[in-house]
């Protein structure tokens, strides 16, 4: 791993505030997503009148700012980036990415199955079945199960970990070779926080075939690794799809990832943007679908606050396209960008602004 933001004390509050953003960014698309995913635009708007949604609005007994599977995997995503590279600092030893990614999401895992962290005896003391949790494991509120994808489910307890040197070729992996759902994409921004482009490319995309073994699945992911670290490096959003589309074309099978994020570039050119246009894409419910209507609401939209809306308003997975949404324009404009209103009422907030803090402190360092 690298440590490419160390230029300045200015360089590294920069770094901070798009890390900030990313992970702040995505958990709030994916709250404002979550209460309509699965309903279509229409029966958005009958609900929530004729604009839609236009802000948080319940989800779950009435809870506002709820985040669902998305983010709880982003988050996982992230606290192995930061133990890898953490080891690989303190020990000279790296290549233990993959083994620590696949742990990560079996803690995830665990949260989707008990409904709070285990609890030490009464006499005190580690639980019964190990030591007390720590980390993201010991926060009692991502105990939920919020829709999560059955390809995430049935992969991670697979308790598959691919080599690092895997072949990024076009071949189907070894899990759920034919899945190319949007749990690949959805949960790999964090790569693009702790790698330059090319190596959170090839991490993101070995990284999803934990999970889903099609090649358009972990390339999507990749993709929007590849995208994060390029906005993490100060190039524009359309400068940074561009630039992933060239690396993309080096891999074969890269053919619906990039036709995908074509007509995501073209269609955003194309007048003002609307709700119907971003259909025209997809629902979002596979990876190449979820990441092109991202970038094309989050390009179409100049107002942060209205690219957000728009990428949630539409049929299918509302709360995957908004949690891309989010990291990119998160990403690009630092947490100072996004709305401030929106963001104190998601859940998790501080924990999730504590684990971004911790990850630009880790992958700053000197």
């Amino acid at each position: 791993m690298n440590q490419p933001w160390r230029q300045s004390w200015h360089a590294a509050a920069v770094y901070r505030s798009r890390v900030r953003g990313c992970l702040l960014g995505g958990a709030l698309g994916d709250a404002l997503g979550y209460p309509v995913e699965f309903a279509s635009l229409d029966r958005i708007r009958a609900q929530h009148g004729p604009r839609g949604v236009t802000g948080l609005v319940p989800g779950a007994h009435g809870a506002l700012g709820l985040v669902s599977d998305d983010t709880q995997m982003t988050l996982f995503t992230c606290e192995a980036l930061l133990q890898a590279h953490a080891r690989e600092r303190e020990k000279g030893i790296g290549g233990a990415w993959p083994q620590l990614l696949r742990q990560a999401y079996e803690r995830w895992l665990t949260t989707q199955t008990a409904s709070a962290p285990p609890a030490a005896p009464a006499h005190g003391g580690a639980p019964a079945h190990g030591g007390a949790p720590a980390g993201l494991a010991a926060e009692p509120w991502l105990y939920a199960r919020r829709a999560p994808g059955n390809a995430c489910l049935s992969g991670v307890a697979q308790m598959y970990a691919p080599d690092p040197g895997l072949p990024l070729d076009g071949s189907p992996g070894e899990v759920n070779p034919d899945s190319k759902g949007c749990g690949t994409v959805m949960r790999s921004a964090p790569f693009g926080l702790a790698a330059p482009a090319e190596a959170a490319f090839a991490m993101a995309a070995r990284g999803a075939q934990i999970t889903h073994g099609h090649p358009t699945g972990y390339y999507a992911a990749g993709a929007l690794a590849a995208i994060v670290a390029h906005l993490v490096a100060g190039e524009s959003l359309e400068g940074a799809v561009l630039r992933t589309l060239r690396l993309l074309e080096r891999h074969p099978g890269h053919q619906e990832t990039t036709t995908a994020l074509r007509e995501a570039l073209d269609l955003a050119a194309d007048g003002t943007p609307t709700a119907r246009k971003a259909e025209t894409l997809g629902e979002g419910w596979v990876a190449e679908q979820a990441l092109a209507v991202a970038v094309y609401c989050a390009l179409a939209e100049p107002r942060v606050a209205d690219a957000l809306l728009l990428s949630v308003n539409h049929s299918g997975d509302s709360d995957s396209t908004g949690s891309i949404c989010g990291n990119l324009l998160g990403t690009l404009h630092g947490d100072v960008g996004l709305p401030h209103a929106w963001v104190e009422r998601v859940e998790g907030r501080a924990r999730i602004a504590a684990l971004a803090d911790d990850l630009a402190a880790e992958c700053g360092r000197g």
